[in-house]
């Protein structure tokens, strides 16, 4: 086990590692929509490359995350085979957000061997989820179209 002090150097290195192994400006919270971001998540057990819709209004997050389960079939086919899409996903604090997300299981952060499965994993991933997402921003993106 590690102490805090070095969990945290560990996590400094393998953010400044992927960065350098992948020099490039990732879209996270830059979606021009208020409350909805790219995610990256790893700890000792899982990574992950999520979107989280996360407003203060329920209705809101809610037609977000209809708008992009209505073009489901199309992530699932042509981005992201094993995204998961869950309306109501609950954060440790208990707030509710609506998250889509694919996950890589049987890595950890802490295992410096395992880093570059995670890069990869990374990047090809958020590649995928910010192509779709700029491919159906306009209509994510524009409350007044409904599903």
């Amino acid at each position: 086990m590690f102490s805090k002090a070095e969990a945290q150097k560990i996590k400094k290195e393998f953010w400044t590692a992927f960065a350098e192994a992948y020099p490039r400006k990732w879209l996270l919270y830059d979606t021009k929509i208020k409350d909805v971001s790219f995610k990256f998540y790893v700890d000792n057990k899982k990574a992950q490359v999520m979107l989280d819709i996360e407003p203060k209004e329920d209705e809101k997050r809610i037609i977000y995350f209809e708008k992009i389960e209505s073009l489901k079939a199309i992530l699932h086919d042509e981005f992201l085979p094993d995204a998961v899409l869950e309306r109501n996903f609950y954060l440790e604090n208990g707030k509710a957000i609506s998250r889509i997300w694919v996950e890589l299981n049987g890595i950890s952060l802490y295992n410096m061997a395992s880093w570059a499965a995670i890069f990869r994993f990374f990047n090809i991933n958020m590649d995928a989820f910010e192509r779709f997402f700029y491919e159906y921003e306009d209509y994510i993106r524009d409350l007044d179209i409904n599903t």
